[in-house]
């Protein structure tokens, strides 16, 4: 998995039949270095012109040929630091990496070639998971709802439970018994991680440190979350670059309120939807890039009051593998051909098959 924070490639191994999680594997991490991430920022500047979701004029192609690569090379180096057999492996779950999400124009492109990758690896790859969503008119996201609510059910936690991936862009699912729920609730790392490297260079505010020595500008908060999106109730989903900072208006901030404040918005923008959700959630389990935030935790703790908010290592599941895994959860339901996508998570209007699998 390669997500909206475009760190590196998340790979793991996990053992189930698309319905139940009999056992979960190794993983391990390929982090991009500063020049391949300079290719997906381009390619997602690039992306937002497309309107044929299989053309790749320009540098998508070669950020093409990059992903389906480098998801290879990464498969390949896992599958030999553990010293897995390719022939145990029945299938591979590939994503890809989102350039476009534009479900109201029935438009989602991700980038990375799911039969190219089969060949090389030898090994059946599920890839494409969004487009069959998209064009029944679901939103195509979040994918990951039925992995959280398998993860969930059984969990000894005060039920409901929400489960909140904090990548990019941030998504939640409603987990209480019947086929979850589920939506995105805005930025998640993106415009924490963009702010920083702008003006620092680094790629983000590790451990939250810039945020928790700055002050938070509630007006400027306040002012994003009058945007529409966040009155909508769920379904709903986002493009990482919807609240761009061209489209929010961002001020001079220093970079320590910057931090700060982003921080706060994405917290704000978590909370905002628990009015929507049947009940409010009594445990939040955070997983992601943002579950590594110690700052961010403390403000989604303050936002969520009186739930419990613990990260996803906390309760014996991976903050760092939990796409990945999921990704492989997917693509077992894909080969059994159990619906991944539902009314109350992407809005199609039944539980839906999805995904293409790509042979050797």
């Amino acid at each position: 998995m390669s997500g909206t924070s475009l760190d590196g490639v998340d790979v793991a191994l996990i053992e189930t039949d698309g319905e139940r999680i009999a056992h979960f594997g190794p993983s391990g991490y390929r982090p991009y270095a500063d020049d391949e991430q300079a290719l997906l920022r381009q390619a997602l500047a690039q992306g937002v012109a497309l309107t044929d979701r299989a053309a790749r004029p320009g540098v998508l192609a070669e950020a093409d040929d990059f992903v389906t690569r480098v998801h290879a090379e990464t498969v390949e180096a896992f599958l030999d630091t553990e010293h897995i057999d390719k022939s145990d492996v029945a299938i591979i779950g590939f994503h890809g990496q989102t350039v476009l999400h534009r479900p109201g124009q029935r438009l989602t492109v991700q980038i990375g070639d799911g039969k190219a990758l089969a060949r090389r690896l030898g090994i059946p790859v599920a890839y494409d998971f969004r487009a069959a969503d998209v064009a029944a008119g679901g939103q195509g996201a979040p994918l990951v709802p039925a992995f959280h609510q398998a993860l969930a059910r059984d969990l000894k936690r005060a039920h409901p439970i929400a489960v909140l991936n904090v990548g990019g862009v941030a998504n939640v699912t409603f987990v209480d018994g019947g086929d979850p729920i589920a939506c995105d609730t805005g930025p998640g790392n993106a415009l924490i991680d963009d702010f920083m490297r702008a003006r620092t260079g680094a790629p983000l505010d590790r451990d939250g440190d810039q945020a928790a020595k700055g002050r938070v500008d509630e007006a400027f908060v306040a002012r994003v979350l009058a945007d529409g999106f966040f009155g909508l109730p769920y379904p709903k989903s986002l493009d990482r670059n919807a609240f761009a900072f061209a489209n929010i208006g961002l001020p001079d901030f220093s970079v320590a309120d910057g931090a700060a404040t982003l921080s706060a918005l994405t917290a704000a923008s978590v909370a905002r939807i628990v009015p929507y959700l049947p009940a409010p959630p009594r445990a939040w389990i955070v997983a992601g890039g943002g579950a590594r935030n110690p700052t961010l935790m403390r403000m989604l703790a303050e936002r969520l009051k009186p739930a419990t908010v613990e990260t996803a290592d906390a309760v014996g599941w991976s903050s760092q593998s939990i796409e990945a895994q999921a990704f492989a959860y997917l693509a077992v339901r894909t080969r059994n051909g159990l619906p991944i996508t539902f009314p109350q998570t992407t809005g199609v209007a039944q539980p839906m098959q999805g995904g293409v699998i790509a042979r050797p």
